[in-house]
């Protein structure tokens, strides 16, 4: 079998596939390696199908039954360019890597959007609004989405810091109190320093809240969490929807902030907004 080649004739077929197919293919073209572990209950789940769904789904690629066709798709991988993309050969064009980092991330932002949970934004949302200090932790990749972070949320009127750095981390936590929210970002839940510094936060008296991964050590740690359950695998390549579902996360969280504090908020959010306009030219000048 050519490398890829269930891969591609997936991605080929969508147009083809019943709006339940469509769904089982997004999971799977979402993080194929992933896919390739999952029971079919956890992929019907994932899917928001049923497991009848995902037997006639595989049957319709010429697999016998799921089993069958996740031997197919883990022989189809070719394992990517390593530290690189999973999605991507070393030989792609510029046409072919652009295509498929753009496909990759629009379908893991789609499978994330459907496995994310309204219930815990409320409840996550529930403690932003009621912090009196927010604290938001990443390492690596993670660490420029606590960064977002906090040039979102400095916008609420309360004292809002991000921190990359473990040392600082610790400390930090360690000076937390009752009151305080620390907000911890790791794509996998499996960095040691984070773990333990969750810990401390919880211990000190903060509220943890994590985006993280589904029973990971650090969404063991948390008050709350946010998680998707299908994960980029950031052990052996770059990270990359990994950061994108990320941000989009902290976006919904900042909004859901926003429409919490009302319409009589508005107007700081406008004075913040107005205080750019001197530092730009105005819309269609052309300077030269």
């Amino acid at each position: 079998m050519a490398r890829h080649d269930l891969i591609d004739r997936i991605r080929q077929r969508l147009e083809e596939l019943n709006r339940s197919e469509r769904k089982v293919a997004d999971v799977i073209l979402a993080d194929p390696a992933t896919a390739t572990g999952m029971s079919i209950a956890t992929l019907a789940q994932a899917a928001s199908v049923s497991e009848p769904t995902v037997n006639r789904f595989c049957r319709s690629f010429d697999a016998k039954g799921y089993p069958d066709f996740k031997i197919k798709l883990a022989q189809s991988l070719a394992g990517g360019t390593p530290y690189v993309s999973q999605a991507v050969e070393p030989d792609d064009t510029a046409a072919d890597y652009t295509e498929k980092i753009f496909g990759a991330t629009i379908a893991a932002l789609d499978n994330a959007r459907r496995q994310t949970d309204p219930v815990r934004i409320e409840r996550v949302v529930d403690y932003l609004i009621q912090a009196r200090q927010l604290h938001f932790f990443g390492l690596g990749a993670s660490g420029a989405v606590a960064q977002d972070a906090q040039h979102k949320f400095f916008r609420f009127n309360l004292p809002v810091t991000a921190y990359v750095d473990v040392l600082m981390q610790r400390m930090v936590a360690s000076g937390c109190h009752t009151g305080d929210v620390v907000v911890v970002i790791s794509w996998t839940g499996r960095t040691r320093e984070l773990v333990e510094i969750a810990r401390l936060a919880r211990e000190s008296g903060a509220v943890v809240l994590g985006i993280t991964a589904p029973d990971s050590p650090l969404a063991r740690e948390c008050t709350e969490t946010l998680e998707v359950a299908t994960p980029e695998d950031t052990d052996h390549y770059m990270p990359m929807t990994s950061r994108m579902i990320q941000l989009a996360l902290i976006d919904v969280l900042a909004t859901g902030v926003t429409l919490r504090r009302g319409e009589d908020f508005l107007g700081h959010l406008k004075k913040i907004k107005d205080s750019l306009k001197e530092t730009r030219y105005p819309a269609g000048t052309n300077q030269h």
